[in-house]
């Protein structure tokens, strides 16, 4: 027999809920907004985390990738032969402008207006800078050196050998002298009527003349430069087969520009939220929050999170 309940409730009786729910605690007393911008970086991360590991893969199974200490040794003002300077001012620039986001956040927990402003600014300015480093960089890349997603003329050497003048490959056997106009300048060089390959003295974009050198495995090389153009240079192997020298791997340019410009766009979108925000806070638009200027702090963690990308892109590609 099923047993009835019978709950009275006093006619004059009235709760109050004092602690009533109001969609629960903030977890790690971070707010929502927060706690969707820490959502957003650990997805972010994984995407980062995915290129680089694919960058890694290729690198470690390809023989003849480039050196970067070769490819990133020139910087602006026709300074050569300084790996990896510049890229260090950019690396310090980023870092500096991580620093002027932080004083932004502590001037904003202060509720220091023009405080906020005044260091928003300074984080603009910085990648501002650093973007235009990097776009100098890229200018360079495909202009002076022909790095692009479809060529590389960066790669190692595999075998030892010895590099060849015009005169010795004059003396080659089986080899046809040719003169041709390329791009206005006058190239000589030499090629094999069976295998249709070409032969040319072994030069950098400076000029710089390699014939007769010596090479060995596991040294770096760009290969032969002629007004833009990219030529075999011509080498003898240890067993005195006449060869010349390979294009590096294509995938070195692609994963270059695209990990890199993936990374540059989160700059670029960084420094339109940091900017947009700057006209925020100076109008007023925050203050009347009086919330520490949390939106700030929001942008602040983003903007950390770039800085910290890069370090491990500047890792993978210009240390490894």
């Amino acid at each position: 027999m099923a047993q009835e309940t019978t709950v009275d409730i006093h006619p004059n009786h009235t709760q109050t809920h004092d602690d009533s729910w109001n969609g629960g605690e903030e977890p790690f007393k971070a707010s929502y907004g927060k706690l969707m911008m820490w959502y957003f970086l650990l997805s972010d991360a994984f995407t980062f985390a995915g290129f680089l590991i694919a960058y890694g893969a290729l690198r470690f199974s390809v023989n003849a990738w480039p050196v970067p200490d070769f490819v990133f040794n020139t910087a602006p003002f026709g300074i050569h032969g300084a790996p990896l300077i510049f890229v260090t001012f950019m690396t310090f620039v980023l870092i500096v402008s991580s620093v002027t986001v932080l004083r932004a956040v502590q001037e904003g927990k202060h509720e220091n207006q023009s405080g906020v402003v005044k260091w928003l600014v300074l984080t603009v300015l910085g990648g501002g800078l650093f973007l235009g480093c990097q776009a100098w960089e890229w200018t360079n890349l495909i202009t002076a050196e022909g790095v692009t997603v479809y060529n590389n003329p960066f790669s190692t050497h595999l075998e030892n050998g010895k590099y060849l003048s015009l005169a010795e490959l004059e003396q080659e056997k089986n080899l046809t002298k040719v003169t041709k106009t390329i791009h206005g300048q006058e190239v000589t060089y030499f090629t094999d009527p069976k295998t249709k390959q070409d032969f040319f003295e072994k030069k950098d974009h400076y000029g710089k003349n390699y014939a007769g050198e010596a090479i060995s495995a596991g040294k770096s090389y760009l290969i032969t430069y002629h007004d833009g153009m990219y030529m075999p240079g011509a080498y003898k192997n240890e067993a005195g087969q006449l060869k010349a020298e390979p294009m590096g791997p294509k995938a070195f340019g692609a994963l270059f520009f695209f990990i890199t410009g993936f990374h540059g766009f989160h700059v670029f979108s960084g420094l339109v939220i940091l900017a947009v925000m700057a006209m925020n806070v100076s109008s007023g638009f925050y203050a009347a929050r009086k919330n520490g200027y949390e939106m700030v702090e929001k942008a602040g963690l983003y903007w950390h999170f770039v800085d910290l990308v890069w370090v491990f892109v500047f890792l993978v590609f210009y240390l490894i």
